[in-house]
């Protein structure tokens, strides 16, 4: 399979749940896999990270796993059938007390949404395809009348035109799926609907509590969040553009500038980015995308994602493989055209640690040496998370005797991550290692000029200090001539 930068997120559901098809999804390319902890019970979660770890070390694929929580809850209740039909001009009640919704009323799962709206309010119901104008406010009743109407069915969400509900981005629900996320080694965990980067702290402090090391991702949802995107991003390790709930909330029209500006933010921090929602929504139903959708993709490589995310089309479409192949070709194609020198990050007078200054030098010198790859030997990943921000053409190889490095850098745009075996200490025979190691994986041939980081004394977490540019197969040469 051809080399894609671009990394690729599939949600597995009720599709792609058994190992048949996870074996698929991995051989077409999948990088992630993420667990939706809107939906299942812990057990089911754990049991398929347990899956997929299998399926990873049989095939010799790291895939990571990244860990959704749900977040809070704002919905509407149930239907006495299911659900209604309502039509422009109707007058609607979102009542806290009802049980069982009909054609006038409906109960809420977020029951201080009456506290929290006021007459000329207009909230939006699944996804925007309900608009609602609040006309009164009557204890726990809000008095509504249909502006744009619909099927309305059970537990659709509710949002907010313009933001401005308040319940908090970590419900006890996601505390305790914290605690099962770590149990079952989440590479990355996700919250739901962050307002701040104090948000962000909250969950890696409860991860760091709960005994995990898993890297915190900040879903991009909420109108708030945008004007906290700096803080927010500071205080993650990766940031989703949730294109869903942020378009119902800030406006459809406003989500593609927003989007360039999130990515274009995050790489200038050196943090990661997955773009995500409908990606290829139609096929859930169809086996092709639509040329739209294609677009879309593209264009989301185009602006610098790490990653690409897909949703309903894997957990409970009809063609989850295909919709990989999708992704993967529409990525490949769109990495061609792209210009990795529009987005390379600013070399600053001063760097503020030596791995990135190693690799910012790595970069430099492979983009006018020829150079086929750079081999990065890492233990904490750090020195690769600079590699990987610096946009170069050259594929990048972290090799890497850490388990959870290895899984962890299944995320990062244009990283190759593969286990390495350091029986030794000597410099030297690690090095032939590491070399040997990418002719293995056909990276490079011999006389092929290679690029190798590493940090000295060997082994030091975060402490890479060391460039070597070699000629494959000098080693071999230099031996047999003594």
């Amino acid at each position: 399979m051809a080399l894609r930068k671009t990394k690729i997120v599939a949600t597995l559901g009720p599709a792609s749940s058994e190992e048949a098809v996870i074996e698929r999804l991995v051989d077409a390319g999948m990088d992630v896999v993420r667990l939706n902890f809107s939906h299942g019970s812990a057990q089911d979660h754990i049991a398929r990270a347990e899956l997929v770890r299998d399926i990873s070390r049989r095939s010799g694929c790291p895939v990571g796993v990244l860990c959704d929580l749900q977040g809070p809850k704002i919905r509407i209740g149930k239907f006495e059938n299911d659900r209604i039909l309502l039509k422009v001009g109707d007058k609607f009640i979102l009542d806290a007390a009802c049980k069982l919704g009909n054609q006038e009323r409906v109960g809420l799962d977020y029951k201080t949404l009456p506290s929290e709206v006021e007459p000329g309010a207009v909230l939006l119901l699944d996804d925007g395809r309900i608009v609602l104008n609040v006309e009164a406010v009557d204890g726990g009743e809000v008095h509504c009348t249909v502006a744009v109407g619909g099927m309305l069915s059970n537990n659709k969400g509710i949002n907010r035109q313009g933001g401005g509900l308040s319940a908090p981005a970590l419900t006890l629900k996601d505390q305790e799926d914290i605690r099962t996320a770590v149990a079952l080694e989440a590479d990355y965990i996700a919250v739901s609907f962050p307002r701040s980067g104090e948000d962000i702290a909250l969950a890696r402090q409860l991860v760091v509590e709960a005994g995990g090391h898993a890297a915190i991702v900040a879903k991009i949802e909420r109108a708030e969040a945008i004007d906290a995107l700096e803080e927010i991003i500071d205080a993650a390790d990766v940031i989703m553009v949730a294109r869903g709930d942020l378009g119902v909330e800030v406006g459809d029209a406003a989500v593609p500038g927003l989007q360039k500006r999130m990515i274009r933010m995050a790489r200038m921090r050196n943090k990661l980015v997955i773009t995500a929602t409908q990606m290829l929504e139609s096929m859930i139903s169809n086996p092709i995308p639509t040329r739209a959708e294609v677009s879309d993709v593209a264009n989301a490589v185009l602006d610098g994602t790490d990653a690409v995310m897909l949703s309903g089309e894997t957990a409970v479409g009809h063609y989850p493989v295909e919709a990989i192949q999708a992704m993967h070709r529409v990525c490949l194609e769109a990495e061609k055209e792209y210009d990795s020198h529009h987005l390379q990050a600013p070399i600053n007078d001063e760097f503020e640690f030596v791995d990135e200054a190693i690799a910012m030098a790595s970069v430099y010198a492979a983009e006018h040496l020829n150079v086929k790859a750079i081999a990065a030997l890492t233990r904490s990943g750090s020195s690769v998370t600079w590699l990987s921000r610096s946009n170069t053409n050259v594929p990048i190889y972290a090799l890497t005797t850490e388990r959870n490095t290895r899984r962890k850098l299944t995320l990062y745009r244009g990283v190759y991550p593969y286990h390495i075996e350091l029986p030794s200490q000597e410099l030297g025979k690690i090095l032939y290692d590491a070399e040997e190691t990418l002719l293995r994986l056909g990276a490079v041939q011999r006389d092929d000029l290679m690029m190798l980081t590493f940090g000295e004394p060997i082994g030091n977490a975060g402490g890479t200090n060391t460039l070597q540019i070699v000629r494959v197969g000098e080693h071999k040469r230099e031996q047999h001539s003594r």
